[in-house]
């Protein structure tokens, strides 16, 4: 599929499908200057389907005779106070699933211009198909029998925009890191292993000229990390810790990390996940690491001048004659020790260690990533990530940049109070604290292995899989944060 931007007028275009947007209560059809025929095919496919242009909403009629348009699709783009950059991506993607079902080849979008930025509107258009019509056929025998290669359009133009060739080749470069995320947390647990992480770092490092560094368990004992290695005992996956580092070849203006939680699978170990818990879906618990790669992906082509460290503890959290009981002590890489009281909490182990490493290498801010519990879904939902951090400067950059992303985060409290339930009597601290607030405790639990550079945590638990397919994401794996994540970057 060929994406490209154009000067050419909605009304002066040819081919299968014209898709139109309009804003709420505002649907001008006079603005279009159209000639009466296509006036009055528009107007009645107004009337008739009594389209408002509320966010979302579509209308689509088909046109016969001769004229170049066989196809007219409207979409709403809500009200005109709250249209965002965000909005051109969700109304490219409708747009783009609704030509898909009617399998038009060649189709041009004709949308508003986002705060008067054609490139950056371009961009975001252009994100919204690619992110809609992805499609991730590896594990069907038939894709094509079951309907899944079917009506993709071959050419997309965005129309009345201007010729806009690198924002275009910028919105294929974030979804390729996007569907290098979704296909990660896709991947069953027998596909997707500490290893295979590894391996997919290596071929980034050589397809984009970034540095990997690959710590194998002898190295990882010898650099004290006992929370990262306590997770994987149980195992017969050797863990892999990976360091992946992004130089800009003209000096760094700035030195950033990004820590991504990367448990393959997720058992909940000696406190075993039972039946109903969700123990099926823990694939992807790994959709942390996930995100780090694929922003890795992104950022080792924009090629930013700032310094950025990728870096995933990988390991499965499994069970057998080894594995960590709850009651252990474990010592972390910065000599802190930590009481297991559940080993289900797994993940923020892994992170200590990755915190105390990222820190080592004197980066200017830290930002993890994880699915780290079930709590924060409790408290935000399946569409929102919580942001901890004590840094209001990195929570603006972190909003900021999210906000382009069209990926939504709530910044919580880092209640220090409630580091009272995580005192253990014989250890620094247990792994879990009470329930109430349990994502809270989490973040206070990882803020012990950072001491003086700026560190959020973002917990992404609900974001990263849907089970509802609507704007750009499908059914599944979403590539959650990505976006954030490179816009922190670029923004930095």
């Amino acid at each position: 599929m060929k994406i490209q931007a154009t000067d050419t007028r909605p009304l002066d275009w040819a081919g299968d499908c014209l898709g139109l947007g309009f804003f709420e209560d505002a649907v001008d059809l006079q603005a279009l200057n159209a000639d009466s025929d296509r006036l009055s095919l528009l107007q009645d496919l107004v009337d008739t389907s009594e389209f408002k242009g509320k966010s979302g909403e579509t209308a689509w009629t088909r046109i016969a005779g001769s004229s170049p348009v066989r196809l007219v699709v409207l979409v709403g783009l809500g009200k005109s106070e709250d249209f965002k950059l965000d909005s051109l991506r969700l109304a490219a993607a409708t747009i783009a699933r609704t030509v898909q079902k009617q399998k038009c080849k060649t189709v041009g979008m004709h949308l508003p211009v986002w705060n008067q930025n054609a490139a950056q509107s371009a961009q975001a258009m252009a994100e919204g198909i690619g992110l809609a019509l992805h499609q991730d056929n590896r594990f069907k025998s038939e894709p094509e029998e079951n309907g899944q290669t079917n009506g993709l359009p071959e050419q997309v133009e965005l129309l009345a925009i201007g010729s806009q060739p690198e924002a275009i080749k910028t919105a294929h470069q974030v979804c390729q890191g996007v569907i290098l995320a979704r296909e990660l947390v896709a991947a069953p647990a027998n596909v997707v292993t500490p290893t295979m992480l590894a391996e997919t770092a290596g071929t980034l490092a050589s397809e984009y000229g970034l540095t990997l560094e690959v710590l194998e368990q002898a190295d990882c004992e010898q650099q004290g990390m006992g929370a990262f290695l306590g997770v994987s005992k149980a195992s017969e996956m050797p863990p892999k810790f990976i360091h992946l580092t992004y130089t800009p070849s003209g000096g760094a203006k700035r030195k950033l990390a990004i820590i991504g939680k990367g448990v393959t699978f997720d058992s909940g170990g000696l406190n075993l996940k039972g039946s109903g818990s969700g123990i099926e879906t823990m694939k992807m618990d790994m959709a942390g690491s996930a995100a780090t790669l694929g922003a890795a992906k992104v950022i080792g082509q924009l090629k930013p001048d700032t310094e950025v460290h990728f870096i995933v503890a990988a390991a499965e959290n499994m069970i057998s004659g080894r594995a960590l009981h709850p009651g252990d002590i474990l010592t972390a890489s910065n000599g802190k020790t930590i009481e297991i009281n559940n080993t289900d909490a797994e993940g923020r182990l892994t992170l200590a260690d990755a915190l105390v490493f990222a820190e080592k290498l004197e980066v200017d801010a830290i930002v993890d990533l994880a699915t780290l519990t079930g709590a924060c879904i409790v408290a935000l939902g399946n569409d929102i990530a919580g942001l901890w951090t004590p840094e209001d400067q990195l929570a603006q950059e972190l909003t900021q940049a999210s906000d382009l992303a069209g990926e939504k985060f709530w910044r919580m409290p880092l209640e220090d109070k409630y580091f009272e339930g995580l005192k253990s009597p014989i250890a620094d601290m247990k792994n879990t604290g009470p329930r109430p607030g349990g994502s809270i405790t989490a973040a206070l639990f990882l803020q012990q292995f950072v001491t003086d550079t700026a560190w959020a945590h973002l917990d992404v638990a609900g974001p990263v899989w849907t089970e509802k397919e609507g704007g750009y994401n499908n059914v599944g794996a979403t590539g959650f944060a990505v976006r954030t994540l490179v816009n922190w970057v670029l923004g930095s």
